[in-house]
């Protein structure tokens, strides 16, 4: 294999891992905009990739096969907000503490998705193989030497999540919306005295991130298992978190540090594929992700600064 295919790979697969990053980046970024601490992340990409394995094996069955993974997607998203909703409902509502209610929803995805897939599917452990997403080449862009095969002929959701990240920093930054959810998660009483309802608006933030973390969990059930189990997801929702605090809670800082965890994920694969890592045990190959995103996060801290009010619940009656 020449230097420039297997450049073209790399970056083909760095973004194929590096997708579902970036959707549940982006819902983080959403929720703790909002100042709603969300590290249930990790659990509500596992209630995605369940309800999309689910869904679509659903759909295929019923002879939907050419809309399965689209309905397996809407079905992630549905699933997402409903997850959400109990973070929100915990934490905003009754003010519980924000860290212990996302670690409960990471509890909750893991020991209830596992026990339906039982359930549903006489005692297996995993879904049946549903038939996912294929690769969709732009023509003529495609053709470019490196470029092309590495990021024009990639999955449909991996050209949606890069325009979700225009369309995130546009909807946060430029538009009265994102200048309200940004107000909400720095200054809630301020903004409340103008007039906005500062736990509706944390309320919109934390099902957003239910919905796009969703998706992001559906992405690794639609493109790279083709099914779920207990352990479809391993660590993918605190990854994303760490690209989330790496990219300074910007979706295009996200966008950056979400990339570059896919980049060391791909590493991961294509090490093994060289004579000289046979010697080396592959539980620290499987390991090099992980250890990245550990350094990132120590090099983090201190040059990351958070929205003011994150994690503190509102309550009108101090304003």
């Amino acid at each position: 294999m020449d230097v420039l295919t297997l450049l073209g790979q790399m970056l083909n697969t760095t973004l194929v891992f590096s997708t579902a990053l970036i959707f549940a980046a982006l819902g983080g970024i959403f929720s703790e905009r909002s100042g709603v601490v969300n590290i249930g992340l990790e659990g509500l990409m596992m209630f995605g990739a369940f309800a999309a394995a689910v869904g679509g094996y659903y759909a295929q069955d019923a002879g939907y096969a050419g809309m399965a993974p689209w309905i397996g997607v809407l079905c992630a998203m549905a699933v997402g907000v409903i997850g959400a909703l109990i973070h929100a409902f915990a934490s905003i509502t009754f003010k519980a503490d924000q860290t212990i209610s996302g670690t409960v929803i990471n509890f909750l995805a893991a020991g209830s998705t596992l026990y339906l897939v039982k359930l549903l599917f006489e005692g297996a452990g995993e879904t049946p193989l549903i038939d996912g997403f294929y690769k969709y080449k732009v023509p003529v862009l495609s053709e470019i030497p490196v470029l092309g095969p590495g990021l024009f002929n990639s999955y449909p959701t991996t050209y949606l999540a890069i325009i979700l990240v225009i369309v995130v920093y546009y909807l946060l930054f430029k538009t009265p919306f994102g200048l309200r959810l940004r107000a909400v998660g720095e200054h809630p009483s301020a903004a409340d005295t103008l007039g906005v309802n500062v736990n509706r608006m944390r309320y919109i933030g934390v099902m957003l991130s239910g919905m796009l973390a969703g998706i992001g969990g559906a992405t690794i059930t639609l493109t790279t298992t083709g099914t779920f189990a207990h352990n479809t997801i391993s660590g993918q929702g605190f990854i994303a978190i760490a690209a989330m605090i790496f990219g300074k809670w910007n979706p295009l800082g996200a966008f950056g540090a979400a990339v570059f965890f896919g980049f060391s994920q791909a590493i991961r694969n294509y090490v093994q594929q060289f004579g000289w890592s046979q010697d080396i045990p592959q539980e620290f190959i499987y390991m090099i992700p992980y250890v990245l995103t550990i350094i990132v996060l120590v090099s983090a801290v201190g040059r990351s600064s958070a929205p003011s009010a994150l994690g503190q619940p509102y309550d009108p009656s101090k304003r």
